[in-house]
C-alpha cells in the first residue's frame, strides 16, 4: 500500500497517508492509457473543417471550348479539380471524430495515471486549500512552498470557483475536480497536487 506525506499551504510536512493500491497501486498500463488519451483527443475536435467540390464552387456551368477541333486537351469545366480556382477532389467535409471507449478501460486508464504518478513521487497531497476571496497572489504562494515549477494540475474534492478563477491565470496550471478528472489530464501536467478529501473520494468512486 503506498504512503504519502500530507502537506499544508505552508508546503510543511503534517502527516502522513495510505493510499488504497487498487486506485494508486495498480500495475500500469501504457496501452490503456495510449487508448484512452486518443480518443479523449479525438472527441475534443470540432470536425468543422470544409472544402468546396466542383459541384459547390461558383460558375464553370458551360464547356469552356468545344469537345474537339482546337488542339488541346478537352474539357468539361472550369472548375474541374485540375483548373486554378476548381473544387477540391476529395477534400475534407464536417464530420463526427466522437467514438466511445468502454467504462471498465477509462476507470483503468485513470487509476494507471494515478499510480505512475506515485511511482514517479509526482503526486502532492494536500491537507486543505480554499480561497475566501479571487486571489492568483494565493495559488502562486502555495506552489512555491510546495516548490512547485513544473506543469501542474490541482485536484481538488468538488468544483470551487474561487480556486479555480484563482488558478486560471498562471501558466502551466490547472485545476480539476473528483468528477471530472480524466487520463490525459492527469498525465498532461507533471505534478498532480490533490487534497486530501478528494482522494478520499477518489477512493470511493475508483477501488
Amino acid at each position: 500500500m503506498p504512503t504519502v506525506d500530507i502537506y499544508n499551504a505552508d508546503g510543511k510536512v503534517v502527516g502522513s497517508m495510505d493510499l488504497n493500491e487498487n486506485v494508486f497501486g495498480v500495475e500500469v498500463r501504457p496501452d490503456v492509457m495510449h487508448e484512452v488519451v486518443v480518443n479523449y483527443l479525438a472527441n475534443q475536435r470540432q470536425g468543422t473543417q470544409s472544402t468546396k467540390t466542383r459541384t459547390e464552387v461558383r460558375g464553370g456551368g458551360i464547356k469552356p471550348w468545344r469537345q474537339k477541333g482546337t488542339g488541346r486537351a478537352r474539357q468539361g469545366s472550369i472548375r474541374a479539380p485540375q483548373w486554378v480556382g476548381g473544387g477540391v477532389a476529395l477534400g475534407p467535409k464536417p464530420r463526427d471524430y466522437r467514438y466511445n471507449v468502454n467504462k471498465k478501460v477509462r476507470r483503468l486508464a485513470l487509476k494507471s495515471a494515478l499510480s505512475s504518478k506515485v511511482q514517479e513521487s509526482e503526486i502532492i497531497v494536500l491537507d486543505a486549500f480554499s480561497c475566501d476571496e479571487i486571489k492568483t497572489k494565493q495559488v502562486v504562494s502555495l506552489l512555491k512552498n510546495l516548490n512547485v515549477t513544473e506543469k501542474a494540475l490541482l485536484v481538488l474534492p468538488e468544483n470551487d470557483k474561487n480556486v479555480v478563477l484563482s488558478a486560471r491565470n498562471i501558466k502551466g496550471v490547472d485545476t480539476t475536480y473528483v468528477g471530472a478528472i480524466n487520463t490525459y489530464e492527469v498525465l498532461n501536467h507533471t505534478k498532480c497536487i490533490i487534497l486530501k478529501d478528494a482522494v478520499t473520494k477518489l477512493e470511493e468512486v475508483y477501488a
